[in-house]
């Protein structure tokens, strides 16, 4: 039998992963509060729901991504517990904090469902693609159940651990990418200053002990990584007003862990005045914008 999944949430992350379902020949009945994301996802092979609960009602898999704890916490435990059956799995892949991602397991559980938190990484163009990265938090005997429903929007699925892990992961890496995406930046700044193209830097530091993910995969300087946001002004891509909240769950996470985050404090402190400057929604990788202070070359969307 077609495998049936409800898909709950279709932003830019959700529309691209459950039009990755639709293609795998999965029959996806899908929800969200946009009329518009609706339509997107009926031309995608989705069969849009009127609700939440029209959407779980036969479901064998639930996937839900949406904005943040909050809304996570209500539509688990006012709209899908009850409404899927219980056979059903859930996979919430939103970003949220680890003690919510652990009582909506709770809740789920009580109430005789497997769920696991399985928040991503890969930002939109990933999601489009089917090669997200997805983070785990399960019971162990799960997690082959979980892998092959997240099979067609995956790259690569790993268990971190139980309920929560799969968060703490996430949090975790979106606070690396942070920094040393703050720290490709004020090079960059740096070697412009001291009259080095930024180009030729590429090419350097590509091949050397400064290389990571921000720099060859997603460099801030339009040119070396043809894919890059930076190309297209900085739209598209992983929204500075989303890794501001990851940033900040990283912080609260770590003033309630006792962990000592001087490098994330410090960046979530500038991801915060990029934010507040009014340029959110464009892709975090702009903040080279601001250092250079060059934020004239960087229109208001």
């Amino acid at each position: 039998m077609t495998q049936r999944i409800a898909f709950i949430g279709l932003g830019n992350m959700g529309g691209g992963m459950a039009a990755n379902q639709a293609k795998a020949g999965r029959a996806v009945m899908a929800f969200d509060l946009s009329q518009a994301a609706l339509d997107r996802a009926a031309a995608a092979g989705c069969t849009p729901a009127a609700s939440v609960a029209e959407a779980v009602k036969n479901a064998d898999v639930v996937i839900t991504m949406l904005p943040a704890g909050p809304h996570v916490l209500k539509v688990y435990s006012e709209q899908i517990i009850g409404a899927a059956p219980t056979s059903a799995l859930l996979l919430d892949c939103s970003t949220i904090d680890v003690d919510t991602a652990r009582k909506v397991a709770g809740l789920a559980k009580e109430a005789g469902y497997a769920f696991a938190d399985a928040p991503v990484s890969g930002g939109t163009m990933a999601a489009d693609a089917g090669t997200l990265a997805f983070m785990v938090g399960c019971d162990e005997p799960a997690f082959a159940r979980i892998e092959a429903a997240l099979e067609p929007m995956s790259r690569a699925t790993f268990r971190a651990g139980d309920h929560g892990a799969g968060q703490a992961a996430k949090i975790c890496n979106n606070m690396i990418l942070g920094i040393t995406m703050l720290g490709t930046c004020e090079a960059i700044g740096l070697a412009e200053k001291l009259g080095l193209d930024p180009v030729k830097m590429f090419d350097i530091v590509a091949k050397s002990s400064g290389q990571s993910w921000s720099v060859t995969t997603y460099y801030p300087w339009p040119g070396p990584v043809p894919t890059a946001p930076s190309n297209r002004n900085y739209d598209g891509g992983f929204a500075a007003a989303m890794m501001l909240k990851d940033l900040k769950l990283a912080q609260d996470a770590a003033a309630k862990a006792g962990a000592s985050t001087p490098l994330g404090a410090q960046t979530e402190a500038l991801f915060q005045m990029f934010n507040g400057l009014g340029y959110g929604d464009r892709d975090f990788s702009a903040i080279l914008q601001m250092l250079r202070g060059r934020l004239d070359e960087l229109p208001l969307a």
